[in-house]
């Protein structure tokens, strides 16, 4: 998947050596100093009560209430507080061990999603979102469903919504400021640099409860976030103290349209979503580790910025192919980056990744320029939904771009293997001939199997791009298309499938830096 690049300087190319992490998942490598990092308190677990009538804005029963908007000074931050509380308590998850690691569970891959809509981890973008209602400041209570179907809930969350939309930056730094103050032993559950890592819980929070009407999209992706923040550490007891300061942040930049009925609607909003995350993390607790161990075991440097990385997971690793990953190294810890697998599952348990060092980029520059074999690396649990639906006949549209091509060769090698004789057109593109570095194996592919045809696109070659090349050849009516590369790509690469006919429906992607929701 796309490498997500930090705003602030790569680590120097200098190899150091990488150290095994410990039996608790933490790396044994010094990490970068945490800013005013306090001891962690523990918190008391929930208390077990029926999940329909708790809410997760209380601990243990206690009720908590949203901060006033007038503090400013750290020290305020500990106490200010609203007099609307939220009468409610918190919800709990299923009974589950707190092993961070179960010696004997094995993973399940995560489950699809529509193939119409991206399958995310935490970073929706809020501009991709549908413009929300805009009513005036104080305006009457939405007590009717709306035209479009919207619930009163979301009629008042979208309006919110508009109001701090102007002022997300501000927004995103009160929230951490107050979740880092009120809670300081969350602090080390986030990377000691937070500029990467900074908007994305808030954001992806933000953009699941503007859709929280639309469950066909919202709940799959929920899941897969829940069960995904079990690497962090993340537990049942650490979402009310998010839940308090969303609304803490919340109410103080949209003080114009705030009330009580608007703190009532993010109260049941946000209960819904985190009650959703903790189910599937609690489900997923019973059969899965929160991350595997991987020591690398091969490494192929193809250009001087792009490297073939091959890991063996210290237990079994099932996935499908066309899936993702989050993967964490030792010289980094904290910091997760998403890359997708490059082949179909293998017999001898073998892991691949395609990595492209970017600038500034901390996991991919440490992978290129530092990892060898016998560094040992953390995975997340797979997930993705851009896998082939093997009880159909269409034919496969395959684009990759740059290292996109990864898991469209995933993709090949897994119709290859099911025995089908299905058509399968790649589109294989790259800026220059010299990032056509995994041409020769597509092309043993296409040797091998004479229902594959393989296209390379190069930018200054052909003074095309690779979504619209694709619109000189077809028909295309009778295909599944399947999407790798760039959010840039993926974009223009949807819209040129939807301009020769193929439904969207039937087209597939996974872009792991943004949460796109369709038709809602």
């Amino acid at each position: 998947m796309g490498q997500a690049a930090a705003s602030t300087p790569a680590p120097p190319s200098t190899r150091t050596e990488a150290r095994p992490y410990d039996q608790r998942g933490t790396a044994t490598t010094e990490a970068p100093p945490v800013p005013h990092r306090v001891p962690a308190q523990r918190h008391a677990p929930a208390d077990n009560a029926d999940h329909a009538e708790r809410s997760l804005f209380t601990t243990g029963g206690t009720s908590f209430t949203a901060p006033a908007p007038q503090a400013e000074s750290s020290a305020d931050l500990h106490t200010e507080r609203s007099s609307r509380a939220a009468q409610v308590q918190a919800p709990v998850a299923a009974p589950a061990p707190h092993a961070s690691r179960p010696a004997s569970a094995s993973p399940t891959p995560g489950h699809p999603t529509p193939a119409s809509h991206t399958d995310a981890p935490p970073g929706g973008l809020l501009a991709e979102q549908p413009a929300p209602p805009s009513p005036a400041p104080h305006a009457e209570p939405a007590t009717a469903v709306a035209q479009d179907g919207a619930s009163p809930d979301a009629l008042l969350v979208r309006r919110t919504m508009s109001t701090v939309a102007p002022v997300a930056d501000k927004v995103t730094s009160y929230f951490y400021a107050l979740l880092f103050v009120r809670h300081p032993d969350l602090r080390p559950l986030f990377p000691a640099a937070m500029d990467a890592q900074r908007d994305r819980l808030l954001k992806a929070l933000l953009t699941a409860a503007e859709h929280i009407d639309n469950t066909d999209v919202l709940v799959p992706y929920l899941q897969n976030l829940g069960r995904g923040h079990r690497k962090y550490g993340t537990r049942a007891e650490h979402y009310p103290a998010v839940g308090e300061c969303l609304l803490g942040a919340l109410s103080r930049y949209a003080e114009s349209v705030w009330n009580d009925e608007t703190e009532a609607a993010w109260i049941r909003t946000y209960t819904t979503i985190s009650q959703i995350m903790i189910d599937a993390a609690a489900s997923d607790e019973l059969r899965s580790p929160a991350w595997w161990h991987a020591e690398v075991v091969a490494h192929d440097l193809r250009t001087p910025d792009v490297a073939v990385v091959t890991v063996r997971p210290d237990q079994p690793y099932p996935f499908l192919a066309g899936q993702y990953t989050s993967l964490e190294t030792p010289w980094w810890p904290r910091v997760w980056r998403h890359y997708s697998f490059a082949s179909s599952p293998r017999s001898d348990g073998l892991l691949s990744f395609h990595v492209k060092a970017v600038p500034a980029g901390w996991v991919s520059s440490a992978l290129v320029h530092r990892a060898r074999p016998g560094d040992v690396i953390r995975l997340g649990p797979p997930a993705g939904s851009m896998t082939v639906d093997h009880t159909t006949d269409s034919g496969l549209l395959c684009l990759g771009g740059g290292t996109g091509i990864a898991p469209i060769k995933a993709l090949v090698e897994d119709v290859a293997e099911h025995g089908e004789r299905r058509p399968v057109e790649v589109f294989y593109g790259a800026r220059t001939d010299h990032d056509l570095y995994d041409i020769d194996t597509m092309l043993r592919l296409q040797q091998a199997h004479p229902w594959l045809s393989v296209r390379a696109i190069i930018d200054q070659q052909s003074h095309i791009q690779l979504p619209d090349a694709v619109r000189q050849y077809g028909p295309w009516d009778e295909y599944d298309a399947y999407l790798s590369g760039p959010p840039g790509m993926i974009r223009s690469g949807v819209d040129a499938l939807r301009d020769v006919g193929i439904p969207l429906e039937r087209i597939r992607h996974d872009s792991v830096e943004e949460l796109v929701v369709t038709g809602s």
